[in-house]
């Protein structure tokens, strides 16, 4: 037989590359949040999840998705998720990197950089794989509000804490670590949490407090597969926090029916279900009748980590594009060189520096807790980062999907990850609160704080350095306290968003890279799509501080 053709001009897929030493903005950002911050093992990390191994297992784990086991060969109702061995793979990767409640154990807590290390450990695990990371990020999110019974978190913390990963149904005790969920919506509330219909009844007392039998249902239960979970339900006294295991204290399966798995547009390797509770034991957390303050101090955690996860899926989608485009030719020239192509990366590069600076910083607030100032930004930032960086995610990756052409589209090779990226973006926008949720968030918190004086303190130190920036600042402060209509909210929090990112681009980036983010998303010079930067951007400077490979 005779050769039709040959193979060419098909770019080497992504792989066997650190994620971290060719992160420029990551470690940009690391310098300026925790200067002198041992970053040894986050090296490391990047070495892992960029390799061609651990890259076959997260497609593996998505293309083998979790399978729902009602009942036993036999009859017997078991209620399990049976995974691919290669979830397992990248979920003991996870935790053993700390990715999960290991930033609460105590020699992490002292360093004083624990939430920022483990943020930036996220988003390197992110770009190879987010869909394990939903029972990682509720495993993490999980301390502050379990620390409401004292009795349940001093037997749990151990496992909670530990970087062992074991996926057997046992009894906690047994475990030499421990992952956890949450269920809080249902099927007539959604957001609105208080309309939820769950009944818990008083069933005595133990070592863990007051004991309840709870009856009913959660629409969107993830990760059931975990070995306890934070859920809301009615008492007597109103809608309660209670801590429900999946096996109870004398080693028998608690009454958790899953009755099937949410059929997802992404997210696949992830088991996100619906589930019934048939009389399943649950213990209270915090004070009854006050569940939405206790299990929110979960959702700020999560809602941290849609910023962080919606990051590094932009800094692997700009570098799979930058690395077809860097090999890929066309009219006589590699993609990279075309100048609507420059211009088209350069702006991506510009969006996913900012969008790394912002979600670290506000990392950062969680690790100075002790400090006012980084109190009121926590409170600030974390509506804002979730609501921006999320909401730019989907356009970020329909615009480095076009890069690769129909390569992009296609979910097959090295470059079928961006299709993966393209289904996951949309879902950080949504879970743990959509874009209204986070725009009135932000309302609460600039009521309850001194917000415009803290902004105007933290956009001090780029004052002068651009005029369009200057004009922001200016203004932000005065709308910040005479906000009093929800219609605006949404504008506010994009344009806090902007100004607070290119204020730490002016601290941390390049001035090619600050310039031309203010000039482009603050100074007019811009359109309506990415590659609309004026032709006064040092597309070059900017595209080479990106590229992914050394």
């Amino acid at each position: 037989m005779q050769a039709t053709h040959e193979v060419f001009n098909q770019p080497a897929p992504l792989v066997d590359v650190n994620l971290f030493e060719t992160n420029r903005a990551l470690q940009a950002a690391l310098a300026f949040n925790a200067p002198g911050l041992d970053t040894a093992g986050l090296r490391a990390l990047g070495a892992t999840v960029g390799s061609a191994e651990m890259q076959t297992h997260a497609r593996l784990a998505n293309v083998f998705t979790p399978q729902l086991k009602t009942h036993s060969r036999v009859g017997e109702r078991i209620d399990q998720v049976e995974f691919h061995p290669s979830y397992h793979a990248l979920m003991r990767e996870a935790v053993g990197a700390g990715l999960h409640g290991h930033a609460f154990a105590p020699e992490e807590t002292a360093s004083g950089t624990a939430h920022l290390r483990r943020a930036a450990g996220f988003m390197l695990f992110t770009e190879l794989e987010p869909s394990v990371l939903c029972p990682i990020s509720m495993s993490y999110a999980v301390t502050p509000a379990l620390q409401g019974n004292a009795a349940i978190y001093r037997d749990w913390a151990p496992q909670l804490t530990s970087r062992a990963y074991d996926p057997t149904l046992k009894v906690w005790r047994d475990k030499p670590g421990a992952t956890m969920g949450m269920g809080m919506t249902e099927k007539q509330g959604g957001s609105d949490v208080r309309a939820n219909t769950t009944r818990a009844e008083p069933a005595g007392s133990d070592g863990w407090g007051q004991r309840f039998s709870v009856t009913g249902h959660k629409w969107f239960f993830s990760a059931p597969m975990c070995d306890a979970f934070l859920i809301l339900a009615q008492t007597a006294s109103g809608l309660s926090c209670l801590f429900l295991p999946r096996v109870l204290p004398d080693g028998s399966v608690n009454a958790i029916r899953i009755q099937r798995l949410k059929d997802k547009l992404g997210n696949k390797a992830n088991a996100s279900s619906e589930v019934e509770f048939h009389g399943a034991s649950a213990w209270l957390v915090g004070e009854e009748g006050r569940g939405v303050p206790q299990i929110l101090a979960m959702g700020t955690m999560t809602r941290l980590d849609c910023a962080l996860g919606t990051s590094g899926l932009m800094r692997q989608a700009l570098s799979i594009a930058l690395n077809h485009t860097t090999q890929r030719k066309a009219f006589g020239k590699v993609l990279i060189a075309q100048p609507l192509m420059k211009n088209v990366l350069a702006d991506l590069a510009l969006e996913s520096e900012a969008a790394t600076a912002l979600a670290l910083r506000l990392a950062r607030a969680f690790d100075r807790q002790h400090d006012p100032h980084e109190q009121v930004m926590a409170r600030l930032l974390t509506p804002v980062a979730k609501f921006w960086i999320c909401k730019r995610g989907s356009h970020f990756a329909q615009e480095a999907m076009e890069c690769l052409g129909g390569n992009g589209y296609v979910e097959e090779g090295g470059e079928g990850i961006m299709a993966r990226i393209y289904r996951e973006m949309p879902l950080n926008s949504i879970w743990e609160g959509a874009g209204n949720i986070m725009a009135l968030d932000l309302l609460r918190a600039i009521r309850k704080a001194d917000a415009a004086a803290a902004l105007a303190h933290e956009l001090a130190p780029a004052k002068g350095m651009h005029a369009a920036l200057d004009h922001l600042a200016a203004r932000l402060p005065l709308r910040v306290e005479e906000m009093a209509t929800e219609m605006e909210a949404r504008r506010l929090a994009q344009d806090v968003a902007l100004a607070v990112q290119a204020a730490l681009l002016a601290q941390t980036a390049p001035a090619e890279v600050f310039n031309a983010f203010c000039d482009s998303r603050l100074g007019g010079h811009w359109g309506y799509s990415f590659g609309s930067l004026s032709s006064g951007a040092d597309v070059d400077t900017i595209i080479s501080r990106a590229m992914p490979r050394a």
